[in-house]
């Protein structure tokens, strides 16, 4: 069975942008690999080593990119949610008052850095399903911490 990664509409422009930008290496990549095999003895030529190298990491990519892009179901971003939920935004209030706003997204789009977190990770599971006014208890690395769902866009 193929896995099938969610995804927010934006994060498929993302990765087609990504896709038309490895594409459009192959051609420098090839040139560098033809460049470097003219300088003789292959076995000890590092350009050609790297070359094939960085050509097997792009080509991996891309096909990595092209299976996500083909088995991908699209995140609804739209509707009104009255739970958590994939493509909701919640906002947590914790007991010093201070405010956080999360959006739930899969796992090919999480990024924390950008408050992105998967339906997957411990502060994603704890969050689905809840409800304005219900209190959550997340396990964070630095212990548990305790916050009330304010609200979901």
């Amino acid at each position: 069975m193929t896995k099938t990664f969610k995804l927010t509409k934006s994060g498929v422009e993302e990765l087609k942008k990504e896709l038309e930008d490895l594409k459009s290496r192959r051609g420098d990549l090839a040139e560098a690999i033809s460049t470097a095999k003219e300088q003789g003895d292959l076995s000890e030529n590092s350009e050609y080593a790297d070359a094939k190298d960085e050509q097997g990491r792009v080509e991996g990519r891309i096909q990595e990119i092209e299976h996500m892009l083909n088995n991908h179901e699209l995140i609804n971003e739209d509707k009104k949610h009255s739970k958590v939920s994939l493509g909701a935004t919640v906002t947590l209030k914790d007991a010093k008052d201070k405010e956080v706003s999360y959006t739930v997204v899969g796992s090919v789009e999480a990024n924390p850095a950008e408050r992105k977190i998967s339906d997957e990770s411990p502060i994603g599971q704890a969050l689905m399903g809840k409800k304005p006014g219900d209190s959550v208890t997340i396990v964070l690395p630095a212990g548990e911490r305790e916050y009330e769902v304010i609200s979901i866009k």
